[in-house]
């Protein structure tokens, strides 16, 4: 298996495994595996970015374009309008 596709499958992997950190979270009322999942979810976020940023640097992952300041408004009212 070549770099980028290795690359990718663990990106993939890790985006799944902070969703179902977050789900445990949310569900988890023992305030000490709460804790425990969320220092996990933490590291694996770290974990992420840092391969990401790798990613980019070798042309693996290109990012979309950044929004205008007219669509961050937009999603900051409809957020906020919730």
């Amino acid at each position: 298996m070549e770099e980028k596709a290795m690359v990718n499958d663990i990106l993939s992997s890790t985006k799944a495994r902070l969703k179902d950190f977050q789900g445990a979270i949310i569900e988890t009322e023992n305030l000490e595996l709460r804790q425990t999942l969320q220092n996990l979810r933490n590291s694996s976020e770290s974990f992420q970015y840092e391969l990401f940023k790798l990613a980019e640097s070798k042309g693996y992952y290109t990012p979309s374009q950044n929004a205008t300041p007219e669509e961050i408004g937009q999603v900051k009212n409809e957020v906020t309008n919730l």
